[in-house]
């Protein structure tokens, strides 16, 4: 009995000393969600009926990269982007309060071509009296207020699937703009285009809208290009950044948009751990004040839990949401329940007339079953919910399915450890219950 008490003593402590190492200090080791960090949320919807049949098969998929892409180069921490259904996308910005700039980062479509201007001036005409001619289409381009037409020729001389790199580098005056690397083919091409169309204009057309369109003054050999404007220097940055992640395989829209404060999330970690804390206290005190000696084991397994618990959190790198604080909370009130069940099972033993050691040992194998039938069902349909469940539902999922586990040892395992030191090792002849 000796032997099994010590190696149960070694093993709750390394598992105590692991878990606080693990999440210690908990402010930097412990992941918090959107609702406690604050952010955006964004529910977006590909529009694949806008594409071609053939290029439907893997939309959202190719979608779901080139978000990735351009979440990581905005320089989010800890993003969560996921496909949520046939055509949905979710994405989870923590920390993120320029809504307006991430959304346009994010739903840009950034379809990048490059359309030879048509110089036939009977056919500019003809287009602006409303008789497009077959082949072209009429653009504007808008310079200092004013809008200038142009007839383009409708297939692209060059695309962004060829680009390489997009940077943000300054004109002659000063001007933010934006230069582009071709691959090695983008570049025969553009060396190409540019050869055999000198003294023409070269429409930069970016998501339907006309950028710019310099005139061709020579053969450019070298594959590289300037996107000029009217761009602020964010503005110039964005736009790069967007077309360095690659053009979105089809339109995005936005189904949902939650956003939360910094300050409501403070607000809300301080509501969750008063609700934690004042839980905790009661049930510390209902259990000393119920079952004496015994509560104050049943107490001290609960403090364990917990710290077992914020060990597997920050161990697993989990993210902590509101709902996860509520799965803590409730794992308060069940890790005790399965001592309730033991105590009351140890008393009607020691109602027989039975000695402490005895009434012990029969108490927890009376117990066991019923504590884990309670515990198993619970874990399952944590289970469920954290494999069905998104975002927030998945937080909940996540403590509370720790939670059981963490509650279970310290009930099993650790309070039965304690009893069997005293009665084992101290002889100690009678402990209240």
């Amino acid at each position: 009995m000796h032997k099994s008490i010590a190696w149960r003593i070694v093993l709750t402590v390394v598992l105590a000393g692991i878990s606080i190492w693990s999440f210690y200090p908990p402010e930097k080791k412990i992941k918090r969600g959107l609702d406690l960090k604050g952010g955006m949320n964004l529910i977006l919807g590909v529009e694949t009926e806008k594409i071609p049949p053939e290029a439907r098969k893997d939309a959202v998929e190719r979608a779901l990269e080139v978000i990735r892409n351009r979440v990581d180069q905005f320089g989010v921490a800890e993003p969560l982007i996921q496909r949520q259904g046939e055509k949905q996308i979710i994405v989870q910005l923590p920390g993120v309060v320029d809504t307006d700039r991430a959304i346009k980062v994010i739903g840009q479509t950034a379809l990048l071509e490059f359309k030879l201007v048509e110089k036939d001036p009977d056919l500019l005409q003809q287009a602006l009296s409303g008789k497009t001619p077959p082949g072209y289409e009429l653009k504007y381009l808008e310079e200092n207020g004013e809008k200038t037409p142009l007839l383009l020729r409708k297939q692209p001389v060059l695309t962004g699937a060829y680009l390489v790199n997009a940077f943000v580098e300054y004109g002659r005056l000063g001007q933010p703009q934006i230069g582009l690397k071709f691959n090695r083919k983008g570049a025969r091409i553009f060396s190409r285009v540019t050869g055999e169309n000198v003294g023409k204009l070269l429409a930069i057309v970016l998501d339907g809208k006309v950028q710019s369109a310099p005139r061709i003054k020579e053969k450019i050999p070298n594959g590289e290009a300037v996107i000029s404007g009217r761009f602020t220097m964010k503005e110039a940055s964005d736009l790069a950044l967007v077309l360095r992640a690659g053009s979105l395989p089809a339109p995005i829209k936005i189904l949902s948009m939650l956003t939360v404060g910094p300050s409501l999330g403070e607000d809300s970690i301080r509501r969750g751990f008063n609700a934690a804390l004042v839980g905790g206290i009661l049930v510390v005190v209902f259990m000393f004040v119920y079952y004496s000696f015994s509560g104050l084991i049943a107490d001290f397994a609960l403090i364990l839990n917990l710290i077992l618990l914020m060990g597997a959190l920050a161990a697993l790198k989990a993210t902590l949401t509101l709902p996860g604080i509520a799965g803590i909370v409730l794992t308060i009130g069940m890790s005790v329940d399965a001592n309730v069940l033991i105590f009351e099972r140890i008393r009607e033993e020691l109602a027989k007339r039975k000695t402490i050691r005895v009434a012990i040992d029969a108490g927890y194998k009376r117990a066991f079953l019923t504590i884990a039938d309670a515990n198993i069902t619970t874990l399952i349909a944590a289970l469920m919910l954290f494999y069905f469940g998104t975002g927030p539902v998945k937080g909940f999922a996540v403590t509370l399915s720790l939670g059981i586990l963490a509650s279970m040892f310290t009930a099993i395992v650790v309070t039965k450890l304690i009893f069997d030191y005293l009665v084992y090792v101290k002889k100690i002849k009678k402990i209240k219950i």
